[in-house]
């Protein structure tokens, strides 16, 4: 690994394409049932565009996702729906998070009358906690990182019965659940295609999406290489340069844990790659970011003057794709991917700030 930028990196060869099978068509139809339910805006942002010196600029805008400010929703009210009905006497939901998705098992919780347990790791802002004991779970803040938020959810959804763990990370023997989360977050993805067909636009050429374990990434990936597409835009996944375990993986080959840092982009503190979303991310991505939090403040504030309110996990896609086409070896990446003044680019802010 000597002589390589390990704050990025690019796929050596063509990603692959696949026919994946999944339920994401009724998925986003159960969502459109949900109290509350309309699609996030795409907001188009003319200036940044012309600062990337490309065609279009587009931002999927997550903090309007219900009354939450997060993507996590969409995954957690799916996987929810199709883990109970395998798991009817379940009493308590229970999961570690490093956020947004403790809040909406937590809400899912409460919408079905049922308890809620959730494991944090101590990097979790207090207002994060707050939001989640105002949704009526109870909330376990560990001395200690994500990993080890996940090792205590586990211990205790195997101690406590009618105890059912919803993780949107897998391990072996646990993949049916943050599979069927996966398949909530393609709503995010099929919203974004009207959208963009609405404007007379067949396709993105560049996606960025925030990473944490992997699972939207995932998402995204199956959304965009299936083969059944005719034409598919090239993937970023971007992380805090604290946190970058998808990018140490990409430059090993294989799954890597790494100890993290604490970071702004709390969200994306996560220090082990999905197993499920590992073979995606390896196949699936075109290339892979790592920001420093001082990056995701500037452009917080940066699509702030745009009128876009973002948290610092959802302008790090933002901020990847400056570090991509405008940093450090930006014209031999912008030669590999294909990216010129005609290009078109969706940004996935995946929250809100957190208030």
């Amino acid at each position: 690994m000597n002589g390589l930028n390990l704050e990025t990196w690019l796929a050596a060869r063509g990603t692959q394409d696949w026919t994946v099978s999944t339920h994401a068509n009724e998925a986003i139809q159960m969502h459109r049932t949900l109290p509350g339910y309309e699609p996030t805006p795409l907001v188009e942002v003319p200036e940044i565009a012309a600062e990337l010196c490309i065609g279009r600029f587009f931002v999927k805008d997550e903090s309007k996702r219900f009354d939450l400010g997060a993507f996590k929703f969409l995954g957690a009210s799916w996987a929810v729906g199709r883990a109970l009905k395998q798991s009817p006497g379940t009493m308590t939901l229970t999961t570690a998070t490093d956020g947004n998705h403790g809040r909406a098992i937590a809400r899912m919780a409460k919408t079905l009358g049922l308890r809620a347990v959730i494991f944090t790791p101590n990097t979790l802002p207090q207002k994060a906690i707050d939001n989640i004991e105002a949704e009526g779970a109870e909330v376990n803040v560990l001395q200690d990182d994500y990993n080890a938020a996940i090792i205590a959810s586990r211990k205790f959804a195997e101690e406590n019965e009618n105890t059912l763990i919803v993780q949107d990370t897998s391990w072996e023997g646990y993949e049916d659940v943050p599979a069927w989360i996966v398949e909530g977050y393609s709503t995010l993805f099929v919203e974004a295609d009207e959208q963009l067909a609405e404007l007379g636009i067949d396709n993105p050429d560049l996606v960025s999406i925030p990473v944490g374990v992997g699972s939207l990434a995932q998402a995204a990936i199956a959304h965009y290489r299936d083969s059944q597409r005719q034409i598919h835009p090239r993937l970023l996944s971007v992380e805090p340069t604290k946190a970058a375990s998808i990018l140490a993986s990409l430059h090993q080959g294989s799954p890597q844990s790494i100890a993290t840092e604490e970071t702004l982009m709390n969200g994306l503190n996560c220090g082990t790659p999905s197993a499920i979303a590992w073979p995606y991310l390896k196949d699936g991505l075109d290339a892979a970011v790592a920001v420093a939090d001082e990056a995701a403040q500037s452009t917080i504030d940066l699509l702030a003057g745009f009128g876009l309110e973002s948290g610092p996990s959802g302008a790090a896609s933002v901020a990847g794709i400056f570090e991509l086409l405008t940093g450090t070896d930006s014209v031999s990446n912008r030669e590999k991917l294909g990216i010129n003044e005609n290009s078109v680019i969706l940004a996935i802010s995946t929250e809100g700030a957190i208030k």
